[in-house]
């Protein structure tokens, strides 16, 4: 009849038991928590501070969007998942490549999975590696020409439509082959090797070769090699000692500076050096803008070559100064995939 105090806490833990247990058996669920912004924001920034941001300008990067959409970068459902926005993608595309920051850092700041961020990135590397002469052409005789003028005025040499040079990109040891990425410098790199006219542009490259490969040998190697008497003409590059040969004809190169350089040696070669230049500025000024080519913490050499090659693109983009696009083209990227899209 009547219940005392222990009796009474016994009676209440056995009524806790089956919650507790019930609690137990739910699946605990992911929290995921998101710091960024809203990537709209990102597009309402002022001129100055979206460049600061995207190392392009607003023109610039609605070309980008459209060159890329037009060449299948699209709004895409996966999994019953709400489509990522082309925008929001080659937003993503300009941050990977102007930042340091991993794919979780990114997935992040853009709101995305980190699956998503990483499919969306090699997307867009595959897609722009596939239309480099949208970015990259050689010149046609009058654009030589001009080139040739420009290089005179720059360095008083006549003949030089532009300059060579090899560049090393640090990466990681690659799993296949690694002992062959150590380069002179004694750090594992990628080589580069760019054709430079008299504005920073570049107008040929071959991405891909291992660090441990010569100047020398890596131009044979490349494409350009093959067709350089087509290429070239009557007119020259300049580049430094590496290439002094018989097999690099079109290949101006200093003296060597053995001390017996006579007056008019020793101003030929500054003058060389004076050309030259312009090919060192193109690599710094593109590792300065693009910094993912600082250190490439990626294993996987065909993505370090898109990564390369994307970033030479990009480079080209701003320095040619896309500033002015008609209103059809730019409403062109938010048509469907088979609308007639300009392509210039």
């Amino acid at each position: 009849k009547y219940v005392n105090l222990q009796q009474t806490t016994k009676i209440k833990n056995l009524t806790k038991q089956p919650i507790i247990f019930m609690a137990l058996l739910q699946p605990m669920q992911r929290v995921i928590l998101r710091t960024g912004t809203e990537w709209e924001v990102m597009l309402n920034m002022d001129d100055h501070t979206f460049k600061q941001h995207f190392r392009v300008t607003k023109p610039q990067f609605e070309y980008l969007a459209m060159k890329l959409q037009h060449n299948g970068f699209e709004n895409q459902n996966i999994q019953g998942v709400c489509p990522v926005p082309v925008k929001k993608k080659v937003l993503m595309l300009l941050w990977y490549m102007a930042n340091q920051h991993s794919f979780r850092e990114m997935s992040d700041k853009f709101d995305v999975s980190l699956s998503s961020a990483h499919r969306i990135i090699l997307q867009a590397l595959s897609i722009m590696s596939t239309i480099g002469t949208s970015f990259i052409s050689w010149p046609d005789s009058s654009g030589r020409a001009e080139s040739a003028a420009a290089f005179q005025r720059l360095c008083g040499l006549a003949g030089i439509i532009g300059a060579i040079d090899g560049c090393h990109i640090r990466v990681q040891r690659p799993p296949i082959r690694g002992g062959d990425y150590m380069n002179c410098k004694s750090f594992y790199s990628v080589l580069l090797q760019g054709i430079v006219d008299e504005r920073r542009r570049f107008i040929d490259i071959f991405a891909g070769p291992p660090g441990k490969v010569r100047d020398a040998r890596m131009l044979k190697c490349s494409d350009f090699y093959a067709k350089w008497q087509e290429n070239m003409g009557e007119h020259s590059l300049l580049g430094d000692s590496a290439y002094v040969g018989p097999d690099f004809p079109f290949v101006v190169t200093p003296k060597c500076d053995d001390e017996a350089l006579t007056k008019t040696d020793e101003l030929q070669n500054s003058r060389m050096r004076c050309g030259r230049a312009v090919v060192d500025q193109a690599f710094g000024r593109m590792k300065c803008r693009w910094r993912r080519l600082r250190d490439l913490q990626n294993t996987r050499i065909d993505a370090v070559v898109m990564i390369i090659m994307a970033a030479c693109f990009l480079h080209n983009m701003c320095t040619d100064g896309v500033s002015d696009i008609s209103q059809g083209a730019l409403e062109s990227i938010f048509l469907p995939r088979n609308s007639e899209i300009p392509t210039s």
